[in-house]
């Protein structure tokens, strides 16, 4: 049965409104869960559940293209006080990404059946650990496209985001000795600064020409040494974050390090040991894929402009779908970057309003397009 529930701008407005007066830091998103679940019952949706790490899942329409619209839950921590002034609403989650997962949601209520299949879902913990990212890729999901929900300005369409090493690196020298007495031993700490500069240099090197969005980036993070106020450190570890283009990946970064690693050490006469704490690919969707195409056309409906297709600088959930099952992602919504995690964070309302109709123009537009190439 179809739904006549009609989704006014007053309503998707108040419905955002509602959201943000839901507290919801990582991993405590069972309101917000509970909240969408009855949303979608009230819009025609079906096969609505939530999963066994707290990710709500709903679909709605049949047929094809079947698209994933997905945007996460949970907020950094730290309350705004929820209100309207002019063209904003404040609350924690305003931008960063309850606007951009409301705008989907109603997006996607718009689908009629034999219209494509779009499978809305809001997962839990993505500022934390991406356990609800994690836990969607663990069972394949039949679906053409995914488009995720974070703030990108309705003009701008992510396109590609970087990739990420992080190292642990331990640097040891043979000995301590007194402070008062340092000529005697190498200072563990001291060597972990040289090594961290030559390790910097060396994996950022020929970049001379390259736009931030492509720029391989090593930056160390953290530094922790010594046992003592008046004794040489013997040992003392680092970790990087190293940012990796699309235009490379993990493996051929992580040979890179190995080279670095062993060639420093020799010339530093220390010893050197890194392990590798986390590992994602960078990610890149196709410019001429339907999806990219759609949204093209969509803004152009609504905005009358074309697009900016961006590459960003982070790393985010779009890098693990794409990946791991090889279809085309976006991310895209309402709202401004530079407000997430602000102490006064919010949206335009009417930014938000028009992120609304944008979505629905794609949706429309993918259809198209997707049959078009099946011909």
């Amino acid at each position: 049965m179809e739904t006549t529930f009609t989704v006014t701008p007053r309503f998707a407005v108040k419905m955002l409104e509602k959201a943000l007066r839901l507290y919801t830091p990582s991993l405590n998103e069972k309101t917000m869960a509970e909240f969408l679940a009855d949303k979608c019952d009230d819009l025609g949706f079906e096969d609505i559940h939530i999963d066994e790490v707290g990710n709500i899942i709903a679909k709605k329409g049949t047929g094809s293209p079947k698209i994933l619209l997905c945007g996460h839950m949970d907020v950094v921590p730290g309350k705004v006080k929820v209100r309207k002034e002019g063209d904003s609403l404040y609350g924690r989650g305003a931008s960063d990404a309850k606007a951009p997962l409301m705008a989907m949601l109603f997006a996607a209520a718009s689908v009629q059946n034999n219209n494509g299949t779009v499978i809305f879902v809001g997962t839990v913990d993505e500022e934390g650990n991406a356990t609800g990212v994690k836990n969607l890729v663990k069972n394949p999901m039949d679906v053409d496209y995914a488009v995720f929900g974070e703030p990108s300005g309705i003009k701008q369409v992510t396109i590609a985001y970087k990739g990420r090493l992080a190292i642990n690196l331990k640097v040891s020298v043979d000995d301590s000795a007194h402070a008062s007495a340092p000529w005697l031993s190498k200072n563990a700490i001291e060597e972990t600064m040289i090594f961290s500069k030559e390790l910097k240099e060396g994996l950022e090197s020929e970049q001379d020409k390259k736009s931030k969005g492509m720029l391989l980036t090593a930056t160390l993070t953290e530094i922790n040494g010594g046992t003592s106020h008046n004794v040489t450190p013997k040992e003392c570890v680092s970790t990087f974050d190293i940012r990796i283009p699309v235009d490379t990946n993990c493996k051929l970064v992580e040979q890179k390090i190995s080279v670095l690693v062993n060639e420093i050490a020799q010339k530093r006469k220390v010893e050197a040991y890194y392990s590798i704490i986390d590992e994602t690919e960078p990610f890149e969707a196709p410019h001429n894929s339907a999806i990219v195409r759609a949204f093209t056309l969509g803004i152009m409906d609504v905005e009358h402009t074309r697009p900016t297709l961006i590459r960003k600088t982070g790393t985010g959930d779009m890098n693990v779908i794409g990946n791991q099952w090889k279809i085309p992602v976006v991310t895209y919504g309402p709202g401004d970057p530079h407000e997430a995690h602000t102490i006064d964070e919010r949206v335009s309302i009417d930014e938000y309003l028009r992120g609304i109709e944008i979505l629905k123009r794609m949706i429309h537009h993918l259809k198209r397009l997707h049959d078009k190439n099946l011909q």
